[in-house]
């Protein structure tokens, strides 16, 4: 309880001393292309600039909206539609190639948002094959979507859409990127056909946003509509061509400007969520043993709105077993791997947290911040270390720590975010795991048009390094951008732990110019030998490397098939503390991204390792000290993720260190058998010819959705890994009864595949948990 209390002191703090007195903040300054034209005058609702910047003024209705997709009510006869969509992709600038009409509207507790959009072929041509909330295939359907910057900052925002089957999806957009899909509020939202389209109406309560009230208030707001099948992407206002895609309604910045709102009083928006949890749990691993123990459990989680935009969290005896297991990963790298988070209460409002990253609305494809994919040994992403990695709370060697209390403050003041968040866990047995207690601290403030600078401070109570000892990590970060394709970013940081004072900081620089047609990125980064924020990740350690990247993607005019070429080189070289060189990676790649979607890509490496220590790439197969010099190559075809059975098959042919390499894969898989039930197999084959022996790894891994309605669906995800020969299966069972108020049933094992018979059980659990939204 003890950082609870910290954490309360700062939410006091800055609600007494600055966020109360927080006023609307003003469209952001500083050249003529964010200058807005007049305000529309009634009856009209729409007004565009001649340097694409737009107005549109909100409509008031007098009583509440029957959300049902048929759009019947008077105000669609009455009141003009907003229209004239503009391309992003595939002709920049140009009106979309089908017509939508939508309409914004308000009452005194919903913010309604209307679309109507026209399709020229019929229904069966829809790309409609999703059902479930929130997933990624659901953007890759057609879909049509709302983002609100409620504050007016051009920097951050809510992210609403649906496809139009009823599948739908919600998001907050955190400086321009950064999205978080597991924020799920309370909203309404229906869609419908008529004769040549389709629907969709959305009811958003003020309860489930922050925003400031009053008369004649300011948003911005963008308008979207994806049509899959001509990979076309359509907005409000012009967009770059570099930043089309999913993530084009990210650039909160391009949006129009929003007036006529008289918004109601923020209510004290008190959220209670008790959960009741019954698990019956075997684990075999465990010292000593459990057999179909019977756990009953309670908690609770809190949420506060202190002010508009700062929201204070509590949770109490947390639990995540409804959280779908990791995937298995393939590892031929020395260093660790870095696994996503998936549990609810990290996600929420982690865009604050990022250290570092710097804007993730890179364009062109050349590459934005950094972030927790993975990619080939020339991505900038995998040497750059996190400051902050939720999964350092809760997690240890694999097993779940129970969290007794924990709190959270995130949210915005003037221009300044802020994040603060204190855990305590309890001690584990099985993976000798202290009693331990996390604290991480977040300020960032907005400067220029689209930067910022910042800090961040964590600790950790019980060091994993030196026991007994506490483990700090402390930093200065800074993004800025300019224009639209230009970022320039860094961070320096340092970390303390007992005795390890010296050579214990890392920074990194970063230039990224990435405009459409060409691209170049210049990045460097140091790590010293004794850095380790242990509330952190850190891939390697002891080393200075530099990254280079340059980029050439032309649009054929007259190409009817092809939509871009890319061809890019990389090169990285990184010495380690010694002053030697142990890594060096030139790259080269060439893709051709098809007009539906598809994209074929070669890559090729020519590589350097040096080891100064055996490496055990395998169980009994060990490469020796020394330098080694291979090369190798991979062809890929991925298919559009909008057609009915797609994914990427890639095969990789070269050397491996003193040996060779043949690999398939095929990734990212999806067979739509039914609009509501997917299944998505992938495979990894690797087989390694080497002096000291061969090998050859194997994962395995399907998973299948039935959609029964957006808000419940059943899911299951089974899985081989050769490297430790483990069967692993995960169902869960997800209905959202209520809205915000859940049911899960959720069985998850791990099996021993080298047992003969039947795989051998190693641990076993049954869950059933419920929970209940209380809104006050």
């Amino acid at each position: 309880m003890r950082g609870i209390w910290a954490i309360t002191g700062i939410a006091l703090l800055v609600s007494g001393g600055l966020a109360y007195g927080q006023t609307r903040r003003p469209a952001a300054p500083g050249g003529a292309d964010l200058q807005d034209p007049p305000p529309p005058v009634p009856p009209a609702i729409i007004s565009r600039g001649e340097n694409g910047r737009t107005v549109v003024r909100a409509t008031r209705v007098d009583k509440p909206m029957q959300i049902d997709g048929k759009l019947d009510e008077a105000v669609y006869r009455d009141v003009q539609p907003i229209s004239g969509l503009i391309q992003a992709v595939p002709a920049n600038g140009e009106p979309s190639t089908e017509k939508t009409e939508a309409w914004i509207m308000f009452d005194e507790n919903f913010f309604y948002v209307t679309g109507k959009c026209y399709e020229s072929v019929s229904p069966d041509k829809w790309t409609a094959n999703e059902l479930r909330r929130d997933t990624n295939q659901l953007r890759q359907n057609d879909s049509f979507g709302v983002l609100i910057d409620t504050f007016h900052d051009r920097r951050n925002g809510y992210n609403f859409y649906a496809n139009p089957i009823g599948g739908f999806a919600d998001q907050i957009i955190t400086d321009e990127g950064n999205p978080n899909t597991d924020w799920n509020p309370v909203w309404q939202i229906r869609t419908g056909r008529f004769d040549g389209g389709w629907t969709v109406e959305m009811a958003i309560p003020f309860k489930s946003i922050r925003y400031v009230a009053g008369t004649n208030q300011t948003w911005g707001v963008q308008l979207r509509r994806s049509i899959r099948r001509k990979n076309e992407w359509t907005h409000l206002t012009p967009m770059p061509q570099s930043n089309a895609g999913p993530g084009s309604i990210f650039r909160v910045s391009r949006a129009a400007t929003l007036v006529g709102l008289d918004l109601p009083p923020v209510s004290s928006n008190i959220e209670l969520k008790p959960y009741a949890i019954s698990r019956l749990t075997t684990d075999k691993v465990r010292t000593p043993p459990l057999e179909n123990d019977l756990a009953p459990a309670v908690g609770v989680d809190a949420k506060y709105g202190i002010t508009a935009n700062l929201t204070a969290d509590i949770t109490a005896n947390t639990d995540f077993a409804q959280v779908e297991v990791d995937e298995q990963q393939l590892n031929l790298t020395r260093f660790s791997l870095q696994f996503p988070e998936k549990r609810d209460f990290f996600l929420e409002g982690r865009g604050i947290f990022d250290f570092g990253r710097g804007n993730a609305t890179g364009g062109g494809g050349g590459g934005g911040g950094t972030g927790f994919g993975s990619g080939g040994n020339s991505s900038p992403t995998n040497s750059a270390p996190l400051l902050f990695y939720s999964r350092r709370i809760g997690l240890n060697s694999g097993r779940v720590i129970p969290i007794d209390v924990g709190g959270r403050l995130t949210g915005k003041v003037g221009k300044f975010s802020v994040g603060a968040l204190n855990l305590e866990t309890r001690g584990e047995d099985a993976s000798s795991t202290p009693r331990t207690n996390f604290t991480v601290v977040r300020l960032k403030r907005d400067i220029l048009r689209r930067s910022s600078i910042g800090a961040m401070i964590t600790n950790r109570t019980e060091s994993t390094l030196v026991p007994g000892a506490s483990n700090q990590a402390y930093g200065v970060d800074g993004s800025f951008s300019f224009f639209q394709d230009l970022n320039l970013g860094g961070y320096y940081s340092k970390s303390d732990v007992n005795g390890r004072t010296t050579d214990n900081d890392s920074y990194q620089g970063r230039f990224d110019y990435s405009p459409d047609k060409w691209g170049v990125r210049f990045d460097y980064l140091e790590v010293g030998k004794n850095y380790n924020p242990e509330v952190g990740f850190t891939r390697r350690l002891d080393f200075d490397r530099s990254y280079a990247s340059a980029r050439y993607s032309p649009r054929p005019k007259r190409s009817k098939r092809v939509r871009k070429y890319t061809l890019e080189s990389t090169f990285e070289y990184l010495v380690n503390g010694s002053g030697h060189l142990e890594s060096r990676t030139n790259g080269g790649r060439f893709l051709t991204e098809f007009q539906n979607s598809d994209q074929f890509t070669v890559d090729v490496n020519d590589s350097y390792e040096l080891l100064v220590k055996p490496f055990t790439v395998a169980t009994g197969v060990v490469i020796p000290v020394g330098g080694y010099g291979f090369s190798d190559g991979t062809i890929s075809y991925g298919f559009g993720q909008q057609r009915r059975a797609s994914g990427s098959v890639a095969l990789q042919l070269g050397q491996f260190y003193n040996g060779h390499i043949r690999a398939f894969t095929y990734s990212g898989g999806r067979v739509a058998v039914l609009k509501q039930w997917s299944v998505e197999p992938s495979l990894t084959l690797n087989k390694v010819t080497l002096p000291a022996g061969d090998f050859t790894t194997t994962i395995l891994r399907t998973r299948t959705d039935y959609g029964f309605s957006p808000r419940m669906f059943i899911s299951g995800l089974v899985q081989y890994s050769s490297a430790d020969r483990v069967f692993s299966s995960n169902y869960r069972f997800r209905w959202e009864y209520q809205p915000g108020s859940e049911l899960f049933v959720v069985y998850t094992d791990e099996r021993d595949t080298t047992l003969q018979g039947f795989p051998g059980l190693k641990n076993r659990a049954f869950v059933v948990k419920v929970n209940k939204l209380l809104r006050f």
